[in-house]
C-alpha cells in the first residue's frame, strides 16, 4: 500500500528536474499522475511534447498509470483544459503540484520588459490559472456535499523569500507565490482544499545556470551523500498531498535531508507617538528601527 494510493494528482512542469522526481515518487506511492510540461527550453523558448511522455512510459514501466498533457499552465483555456484532463482520465482531482517555470536572470538595469513579462507569466501567472481551475472544481464537489481532501502544493524560492542579485524577476514571481499560496490557503479551507508551498534547493537546469550556484550544485564523489541530488524533494512534496496532512498556508525549505520552516513576514520593533511624524524627528528616530 502507497501513502498516496488512490490520489489524483497534476504536477506541472513534470517532464525534467524535480517536476519528473515528484511524478515518479507519487507513481510509486499509488497516485495516479497528469505528466504536464509544455517541454519548453530553460528561458521559455520552444516546445517538445516528449520530456512529459517519457515519464509517462518510465512510471508505465514501473506498473504505474500517468498520462502525459503539453497545455501551457499560464493560459486560461489551457488551465480549464488540464484540469479536465486529470477528471476525464482518472475520474477525480484530489493534488495540484505547481511546479513549471523558466529563467531568464539579468541585473535590474539590463533586465527587458519581455525578461520580466516572461518570467512573472510562467511562475506566477502559471500557478494561478491552474489553481484557479482546480479551486473551482473542488468547490462544486463541496456543494455537490462530497467531502473534499484535496492539496495545492506550490514551488517557491529562496531567491524570493530571502533575495538573490540578478534574479528580480524570478525572485518576485516566487515571493508573489508565497503569498498566493497563503491566501489560497485562507480562502480554500471552507471547501477542504489545503496549499502549502515549498522552497526547494537542488540540482536543476535552473539552479545550474543561476549566479552563484552553478559549481556549488555539482554531484559529489561516489558513496557521498548528494544534497542537491533533485529526488530528495519529492518526498516533502508527497507528505503534503497526503489525504490527512494538517499543514496548510505554510512555506517550507527542503534541500537534501534537510527541512525547514520558513516565518512569514512579522512586524517586530517600533517606534510610535500620539500625533503625526515631522521629518525632522523621523530622522532622530528611525535609528532605533534600522
Amino acid at each position: 500500500m502507497g501513502t498516496l494510493d488512490g490520489r489524483v494528482a497534476i504536477i506541472t512542469g513534470a517532464g525534467r528536474g524535480i517536476g519528473r522526481e515528484h511524478a515518479l515518487l507519487f507513481a510509486k506511492e499509488g497516485a495516479k499522475v497528469v505528466v504536464n510540461d509544455l517541454g519548453g527550453s530553460l528561458d521559455g523558448s520552444g516546445d517538445d511534447r516528449s520530456p512529459a511522455q517519457q515519464v509517462v512510459d518510465e512510471i508505465k514501466a514501473l506498473g504505474g498509470e500517468a498520462i502525459a498533457n503539453d497545455d501551457n499552465v499560464a493560459d486560461w483555456e489551457g488551465g480549464q483544459r488540464l484540469i479536465n484532463a486529470a477528471v476525464e482520465a482518472f475520474g477525480d482531482l484530489h493534488v495540484l503540484i505547481n511546479n513549471a517555470g523558466i529563467l531568464r536572470d539579468r541585473v535590474l538595469i539590463n533586465m527587458t520588459e519581455e525578461d520580466w513579462d516572461a518570467v512573472i507569466h510562467v511562475h506566477l501567472k502559471g500557478h494561478f490559472v491552474p489553481t484557479r481551475f482546480a479551486a473551482n472544481y473542488w468547490r462544486e464537489q463541496s456543494k455537490a456535499g462530497k467531502e473534499v481532501k484535496a492539496a495545492i502544493i506550490n514551488t517557491s524560492s529562496t531567491s524570493g523569500l530571502l533575495g538573490n542579485a540578478g534574479q528580480g524577476n524570478y525572485g518576485a514571481a516566487k515571493a508573489g507565490i508565497a503569498a498566493l499560496t497563503v491566501i489560497s490557503a485562507m480562502e480554500l479551507s471552507r471547501y477542504g482544499v489545503r496549499a502549502n508551498a515549498i522552497a526547494p534547493a537542488a540540482r536543476t537546469r535552473m539552479t545550474e545556470n543561476t549566479p552563484g550556484l552553478s559549481d556549488i550544485v555539482k554531484a559529489p564523489g561516489e558513496g557521498t551523500f548528494d544534497a542537491w541530488a533533485p529526488d530528495n524533494i519529492s518526498p516533502l512534496v508527497g507528505y503534503l498531498a497526503t489525504e490527512n496532512c494538517p499543514a496548510t498556508g505554510k512555506v517550507f525549505f527542503v534541500q537534501g535531508g534537510q527541512v525547514r520552516l520558513f516565518q512569514p513576514w512579522t512586524m517586530t520593533t517600533e517606534i510610535s507617538k500620539e500625533a503625526k511624524w515631522t521629518v525632522a524627528e523621523l530622522e532622530t528616530e528611525m535609528k532605533n528601527l534600522l
